[in-house]
C-alpha cells in the first residue's frame, strides 16, 4: 500500500512538471538571445515576423533538450527602426551581462542602418550577432569578427534584380527609384552599376522619404522619363502607395521591388493594385518552404500566421544554435569559429559562410503578386 502511495505520488508530481513546461531537473539554467529589430512604429509588422520565427527555433530547441542542456531565452528589444534608439538599446544587453546572464547571441537588426551603428559597440561584447535581413555590403567589409548574415547581401541582389528586369523583362531603360535610407540608396547604386554592364540605361533617378505615401512629383518625373520598367529600393511602408500611384495615374510599367516589400503589407495597403508587381526576396515565403506542422507550431507560439521575414528569424535562431553545438561551448569566438568552419542545416538548406560573415553561396528569390498573393516566378 505504501509503495503504491509513493508511485502515485511520483506519478503526480511527474504530471505537474509536464505541465509547467517539462521537468528543469537536466537544466543547467537559461541563456539569452535577444531580437534586436523594430516592434513599434511603422515597421513593426517586419520586426514581428522575424521575432516570431526565432521563438519557434528557439521553442523547438528547448523541447529538444535545450542548448548544452540550457533553456534558450528569447528577449525582443525594440529599435525602433531607429540609428539612435538601436545603439541606445545595446546598453539593456550590457546591463543583463553584467548582471551575471549569458548572452549567446543578438539575432537583428532588420535594416541595415541600424546594424552598422549598433556594430559599432556589439563588436567588442561577447556574443555573435547574426542579421535576418540587414544587406548593406559594408557590413561585412568592416573586419568584424563576430558578426553573420543568412541573407544575401545587396551586391548579390543588384545583380540578380538587374539580370530579371534586363533577360526576363526585357528592360532596356530603368527607372531607379529608392528611399533615403542606407539600404535604399546603396542598392540602388549597385543596381544601376549592374544594369549599365547589361547594356541597359538608367532613364531617371528618384530619391523619396522613407515612410513616403504621396508621388505626386514622383509620377511627373516618371511620366517624361520613357521608361520600359521600374525599380524601387526601399520598404514595405512606401512600396504598396507607390504601386498604387503609378496604376491611378495609368503607368502601367511592370514594377519591381525591393526585399524590403516583401511583405503582406505590400499587397494589403495598395488599395488593390498590388497584382503584377515583381518583388525580390532573401528568402521563400513560408508557404514554399515549410510543411503543415510548421505552420501550426508558428501559431502555437506566436498567435498569428507567419509572415515572410519568420524564415529568415527562424533560420538565424538554427544558425546559431548549431554553431554552439558544433563549439560546444557560449564563447563568443568559438561559436564564431563554428560558424566559419561548419555547415549549418537549416529549413533553406545547408548554409555556409565565408570569413567575413557572409554566405558561401547566397540566393535571391523573386516573387510576383497574383491574386494578391506572393507567386514565386524564380
Amino acid at each position: 500500500m505504501r509503495s503504491r502511495l509513493l508511485l502515485t505520488t511520483l506519478l503526480l508530481v511527474s504530471l505537474l512538471l509536464a505541465a509547467c513546461g517539462g521537468s528543469r531537473a537536466a537544466d543547467q539554467g537559461e541563456v539569452y538571445v535577444y531580437v534586436a529589430v523594430p516592434l513599434s512604429g511603422f515597421q513593426a509588422n517586419g520586426g514581428q515576423t522575424v521575432l516570431g520565427g526565432v521563438r519557434l527555433a528557439a521553442a523547438q530547441i528547448n523541447r529538444s533538450g535545450g542548448l548544452r542542456g540550457y533553456q534558450v531565452v528569447v528577449r525582443p528589444l525594440d529599435d525602433q527602426s531607429d540609428s539612435e534608439v538601436a545603439v541606445a538599446q545595446v546598453e539593456t544587453i550590457r546591463a543583463a551581462i553584467n548582471d551575471g546572464d549569458t548572452v549567446i547571441g543578438v539575432i537583428g537588426h532588420l535594416n541595415s542602418g541600424q546594424t552598422l551603428a549598433a556594430m559599432e559597440l556589439y563588436q567588442n561584447m561577447p556574443f555573435v550577432v547574426i542579421t535576418p535581413t540587414a544587406s548593406e555590403q559594408s557590413l561585412t567589409t568592416q573586419g568584424y569578427t563576430n558578426f553573420f548574415r543568412v541573407n544575401a547581401n545587396d551586391a548579390v541582389q543588384a545583380a540578380v534584380a538587374a539580370g530579371f528586369l534586363v533577360n526576363d523583362l526585357s528592360a532596356r531603360r530603368v527607372a531607379v527609384i529608392h528611399n533615403d535610407t542606407e539600404y535604399g540608396q546603396g542598392l540602388a547604386s549597385s543596381l544601376v552599376k549592374e544594369l549599365e554592364t547589361r547594356g541597359a540605361s538608367v532613364a531617371v533617378n528618384l530619391q523619396v522619404t522613407e515612410g513616403q505615401s504621396i508621388y505626386t512629383k514622383e509620377i511627373e518625373r516618371l511620366r517624361q522619363a520613357q521608361a520600359d520598367a521600374i525599380y524601387y529600393a526601399g520598404y514595405e511602408i512606401e512600396a504598396p502607395y507607390l504601386r498604387a500611384a503609378l496604376v491611378e495615374s495609368g503607368i502601367n510599367l511592370p514594377l519591381l521591388a525591393s526585399d524590403g516589400a516583401f511583405l503582406a503589407a505590400t499587397i494589403d495597403e495598395s488599395a488593390g493594385t498590388a497584382d503584377g508587381m515583381y518583388v525580390s526576396a532573401f528568402a521563400p515565403s513560408p508557404h514554399n518552404v515549410a510543411d503543415a506542422q510548421w505552420f501550426e507550431a508558428y501559431q502555437a507560439v506566436e498567435y498569428r500566421n507567419p509572415d515572410t521575414y519568420s524564415v529568415n528569424g527562424y533560420v538565424a535562431m538554427q544558425a546559431l544554435a548549431a554553431a554552439v553545438r558544433d563549439a560546444d561551448s557560449f564563447d563568443r569566438d568559438a561559436v564564431a569559429e563554428a560558424l566559419r568552419d561548419n555547415t549549418v542545416d537549416t529549413l533553406l538548406g545547408d548554409l555556409r559562410f565565408k570569413d567575413d560573415g557572409d554566405l558561401v553561396d547566397p540566393q535571391i528569390w523573386i516573387y510576383q503578386v497574383q491574386n494578391e498573393e506572393f507567386a514565386q516566378v524564380k
